[in-house]
């Protein structure tokens, strides 16, 4: 349609110029020296016309004749890149597949005449890699970072990520130490560095990278919340290289941890140490090197933020310069909870450091009513020994061998006679061995509990 109108409109104009030209003709006179041309006026302008084209058309063809070398080049070169553009998708195609060797070639192939060089080179890393040519690999990344300026950290991580997953942790982290220079603030950078600390256990770098971790919202609150106290639980675990006790350890060696737990306690920040996790662990720990004098305020605060088990049984284990108020205050931790066996257990341990021996064996006993343990029958056996009854102690030495760790299941012996008598400071000091770890091993336990027994221990506690 557009070309018939175009058609009609030309005609029309045509016609038009036709008529105007017989009408009125014209008169065009050309004199050069001797010679004149005359014409009429519309055949001078088609005359001008039809030289105007014949001159252009001469001019363009004689200029690309002259160019067309330029031109072939520029062919064959858009032909290169074409190639190397097919050769790059096989070759990924190839990566993604696991056609390693395959994959290598193609992406080499037109290396040089495609556009983007640093992605062949990064791809043909990743398939030395997983050949295992781990020189060809880091021959890639060089020339990769030769390739393109301005593109350190790409290659920089690219090589981290290979190298992490060759289990080349060292070069890993000096890779990613190097492109935390170049760029600190990088999220990717801070991300990869952050899970190979945490990999590595360098809890102390973990902690200084958290700030920026925070700051570049890498990670949640949450997330980096449950990291930092990952990484301070870590810190105090790391302080127990070795059992500390009064034989295998001098007694400078146990200033020193002591030293080293109080100085990881002071740089954890305030909300952290209010963790019932950190705290336990750092209050078993100094259990450990019998430092135990500063620990029962920590406790006491504890509890009244949050009562568990686990504070309850770790607050009958600390000393304080005040035993009465020690002592008080556990007994204001059985309101409520008059039959929980671990709270017993502790207030009776604190009954016996005030010398209170009758309370002392009314809380122990109403403790292993409500729920038999090694540690309360220990506790009995000891304070019954001292107070001369024998026979009964070394009964609650027995009950708490049967209830020790590895004595569950003893071999019934059945004797036609009894060859002798029960050494009770023997059987007393393999209770003792055998609960050494109480407090590292410590779980709470289901409550079997005797009612008639718990009544009676009760009745003893509150007389």
């Amino acid at each position: 349609m557009k070309l018939l109108i175009t058609g009609l409109v030309t005609l029309i104009i045509a016609v038009s110029l036709a008529l105007i030209a017989v009408e009125t003709p014209g008169y065009v006179l050309i004199a050069v020296g001797p010679w004149t041309v005359e014409t009429t006026l519309a055949l001078a302008i088609i005359v001008a016309i039809l030289t105007f084209v014949a001159i252009y058309y001469t001019i363009r063809f004689v200029s690309r004749l002259l160019g067309m070398p330029g031109g072939v080049r520029h062919w064959r070169q858009r032909r290169r890149e074409r190639k190397a553009m097919v050769s790059l998708t096989r070759g990924l195609i190839d990566l993604a597949e696991g056609h390693w060797q395959r994959s290598e070639k193609q992406l080499l192939k037109y290396v040089n005449d495609g556009h983007a060089p640093l992605l062949n080179y990064l791809a043909a890393a990743r398939a030395a890699q997983a050949q295992g040519a781990d020189q060809r690999r880091d021959n890639y990344l060089k020339q990769a970072h030769e390739s393109v300026s301005g593109a350190d950290i790409a290659v920089g991580l690219t090589q981290a990520e290979l190298q992490l997953q060759h289990n080349q942790l060292e070069q890993a982290l000096a890779t990613l130490r190097h492109l935390q220079q170049l760029s600190p603030k990088h999220a990717q950078v801070l991300t990869v560095l952050a899970k190979l600390y945490e990999e590595l256990g360098d809890w102390e770098h973990l902690l200084e990278l958290m700030p920026s971790l925070r700051k570049k919202n890498v990670y949640s609150d949450e997330d980096i919340e449950k990291l930092s106290q990952k990484a301070y639980l870590a810190l105090f675990k790391l302080q127990r290289t070795h059992k500390v006790n009064n034989e295998l350890s001098s007694a400078k060696e146990k200033v020193q941890k002591v030293d080293d737990l109080k100085n990881v306690w002071e740089r954890i920040p305030k909300h952290f140490r209010e963790n019932e996790e950190i705290l336990l662990c750092y209050v078993q720990q100094l259990v450990e090197c019998g430092e135990t004098g500063q620990l029962e305020p920590l406790i006491r605060s504890a509890l009244k933020n949050h009562r568990s088990e686990a504070l309850v049984y770790c607050y009958g284990l600390v000393t304080s310069a005040d035993n009465n108020h020690h002592l008080s205050m556990a007994e204001s931790l059985l309101i409520g909870h008059e039959n929980d066996a671990v709270t017993l257990l502790t207030v009776g341990r604190l009954s016996l450091r005030n010398k209170l021996w009758g309370k002392a064996r009314s809380y122990l006993e109403a403790s292993v009513s409500a729920r038999p343990s090694a540690e309360a029958y220990n506790e009995l056996g000891n304070l019954l020994d001292k107070l001369g009854e024998h026979d009964r102690a070394s009964e609650y030495f027995r009950d708490g061998l049967r209830l020790a760790p590895g004595c569950e299941h003893s071999i019934p012996i059945v004797m036609d006679a009894v060859v002798g008598n029960v050494n009770e400071s023997a059987l007393e000091s393999v209770l003792e061995n055998a609960g050494g770890n109480a407090l590292e091993n410590f779980q709470p336990e289901p409550a079997e509990s005797d009612p008639e027994n718990l009544e009676d221990s009760k009745k003893k506690a509150l007389t």
